[in-house]
Order: C-alpha cells, then structure tokens, then sequence
C-alpha cells in the first residue's frame, strides 16, 4: 500500500516537472531566432549587406575583374584582322607619270574629195581602193579629142598673133626714121605706134586662150593631189561624168591627227610639244601635241588639242579609237604604291596608309607626289620606305596596333 501511494506521488512529481521543463526550451528557441532575426536585421542596414550578399558582389566582382583583366590584355595586344595577299602590297620603287587623259578617233591628216573639173566620158580608170599613190600619178583620164582641138586652135592663134606683133613692130621702126626724116607727118608715126600696142594686145589674148585651152586638156587627165591612199572610188570605165562630180577620196595616213577635247581646268597643263602615251588595238604608241586651241567653248566648257602621231607604216588605220594622256610630270625613280592604298583623313587634306610592321598595323600619315590613274598608282614623297607593306583596299575595321594574320603569304612567298 505504502508502496503505490509513492507510485503515485512520483508519477505526479512528474507530471507537474514537464510544464516546467518545455517553457524553458520554448524560451530558448524563441531567443535563439530572435537573435538570428537580429543578426540579418543588423546586416540588412541600409548601404549594407548581408555576409551572403557580400559574398555574392565579391563574387561578381572578381568575375568582371577577371573579364576585365582578359578584356584589358587584348586592348593591350589588339584584336586580329585576317587578310588575303592580295589585299598587302610593298612599297617599291619606279617610274611614274602623270598627265591629262585624251580621248578619240585618229583621223588621217589629209582627207581630198578629187572631183571632175569638166564634164565628159571617161576612157580609163587607172586605180582602186586601197591602192596607193603618189602626188601627181593619173588615176583616170576623160576623152579629150576636143580639149585637144581647141588647144591646138589656140596655139595657132597665139602664132598668129606673135607674128602680126613682130610686123607691127617693123612698120613703127619705119615709120619713125621716116618721121625723123620729114617723109611723112607725126600722126603716120604715131598710127604706127599704136599698131604695135594692138598687137602686143592680141597675143597677150591669144596666150591667154592658149593657157585656158591647155588647162582644159589637161583636167582631162585626173592626177592625185596628194601622197597616200585611195580610200573610195566613186567612177568607172567609159561613165559620163558631170562637172564637180566626185570621183575619189585619198587620204594621207602617214601621219593621224585625234581632236581631243580637254576640260577647260587642265588648259594651262597643255601646251603645243608635250608628249602624249597612247593605246589602241592592244598598241601603246606615242605622239606630241601639235596644235592647241585657244579659246575655250562656251557650251561645253572644254578646250580642243590637236594631237599628231607618226604612222608611216601604216600599222594605224584612220578612224582607230585611241585613248591616251598628255603627260605633265614624269619622275624615274620614285616610291610607289598601289592608289587604293592610300587613305583620306576626313575633313583634311592629310593622307595616311596602314602600314604593317612586326605583324601589327601602323597607322602611318604620308605625303602624296603624282597619281597615275591609268596605272592606279601613287608616288609617296615621305612616311614609307621601300619594302614597306601596306594594307590596299577595303578590308573592313582597321586600327592602330590590330595584329596581322596574312593568309597565303607562305605560298605567295613560294
């Protein structure tokens, strides 16, 4: 009995100790978050952050520090610009010319339209195209039976007329002894004296028929008025030709003349003896200003050169396009370089070529002398040297200190 009355006082001890013991660890827990609530509410002031926030911004920090690390070591070195061969060129050294481009047909320097000076029925056609000729070589002949009719009556007159002067002559001699003599009166000598006057008269016209009558005849034969070639024939045997009818052209071909017009900007870069480079057919051949206008046309704003060319094999033909320059300025030995090579600062007159140096570009000014446009050349006067490499064309971005990578340059070198 004793023994379950104490049973029972122990299982109320304990049942009245569990109250006790819970609200402690109740009260421990509350303070343990209370203080952790605390802590992040101390690290969450404003301007702070937490130790885990921290931790992260370091974090991202560190990563941009590193891109900016590697960002910064390809500033240093320079992003890569990858180019073909064909897009470098080196810097050497050359002739160069400089002029003012011409253009146009070389036409022969004589073109004759021969025409008939009378009217009659040819008896023989003596040439052909193509044929050449010399000044003064009968290329037709018209019938002349008449021509040479009245030739001879003329000259037959003109006897007659030299005669009647020389008996003319004799009767004033006469007259005038007689007259110094007091044979006969003043005005027998002086009738005698006129005489003579008529008939120097009539023989002077009697030549003068004879002249006329012997021209006649002799347009009856067609001559060549020039040296050169016959370039059309318009006539043939035994045709009845009208006077002034054209019968040939011949040309004179050993020297060409090209009219070319200049913008009136280059007129005091021409001048008569400057030599001129042509090309035509796939030719190159030179010639020399002959001839300049002087007065600039009003409508086109241009001035007219005359441009002679020596052809005295007549390897040209007339009428031949022909394309050239009247050269200015010409310099034997200079530093060349491919025209794209060269590069414009904006809003200046500065100029400047990437040049490349210890596999990186150099961005280096330079002064331009003479361009040569049908070459595409230029001539640097200063900032390159020869065997200098420089970038041609547009390749794209370029920058001061890009590496260089040259694709090919082994096998180009090979």
């Amino acid at each position: 009995m004793t023994i379950r009355t104490h049973t029972a006082s122990s299982h109320q001890r304990v049942n009245r100790t569990r109250p006790g013991v819970l609200l402690p660890s109740f009260l421990v827990l509350t303070l343990t978050l209370a203080a952790c609530s605390a802590e992040e509410s101390k690290g969450a002031t404003p301007g702070g952050e937490t130790k885990g926030g921290s931790d992260a911004a370091a974090g991202a920090r560190g990563a941009a520090g590193g891109a900016g690390g590697a960002g910064g070591g390809a500033n240093r070195a320079g992003p890569t610009v990858i180019l073909a061969t064909t897009d470098v060129a080196t810097a050497a050294r050359g002739p160069i010319e400089a002029g003012v481009a011409v253009t146009g047909d070389l036409r022969p320097i004589e073109s004759v339209d021969v025409k008939a000076r009378l009217e009659g029925d040819l008896e023989g056609v003596y040439v052909r195209e193509g044929q050449r000729v010399s000044k003064g070589q009968v290329m037709a002949r018209f019938e002349a039976s008449e021509q040479e009719s009245q030739r001879q009556s003329a000259e037959a007159e003109r006897a007659a007329a030299r005669s009647s002067l020389t008996t003319a002559q004799w009767n004033a001699e006469q007259s005038e002894e007689l007259f110094r003599a007091g044979a006969i009166p003043e005005r027998d000598a002086r009738t005698a004296r006129q005489a003579v006057d008529a008939a120097r008269a009539q023989l002077a016209a009697a030549e003068s028929r004879v002249r006329s009558a012997s021209s006649t005849a002799t347009d009856t034969r067609v001559l060549a008025p020039t040296n050169g070639i016959v370039e059309k024939r318009l006539v043939e045997n035994g045709e009845h030709v009208a006077r002034g009818a054209s019968m040939f052209t011949v040309v004179r071909s050993d020297v060409l003349e090209l009219a070319a017009s200049v913008p009136a900007r280059f007129a005091s870069d021409v001048e008569a003896g400057q030599v001129v480079r042509f090309s035509a057919d796939g030719r190159r051949f030179d010639g020399r200003v002959a001839r300049v206008s002087p007065t600039v046309d009003p409508a086109t704003r241009s001035l007219t050169v005359y441009v002679q060319v020596p052809n005295e094999s007549g390897a040209l033909k007339g009428n031949t396009f022909a394309s050239g320059r009247v050269i200015g300025q010409s310099v034997s030995d200079a530093i060349l370089v491919p025209a794209p090579a060269i590069r414009d600062v904006p809003d200046s007159a500065a100029n400047y070529v990437f040049r490349i140096a210890g596999g990186q570009l150099a961005r280096t000014p330079v002064t331009v002398g003479i361009v040569d446009d049908s070459r595409a050349v230029t001539q640097v006067l200063s900032g390159l040297r020869e065997g200098d490499q420089v970038v041609v064309g547009n390749v794209g971005t370029l920058g001061d200190k890009m590496k260089v990578q040259i694709v090919g340059e082994g096998t180009r070198k090979q």
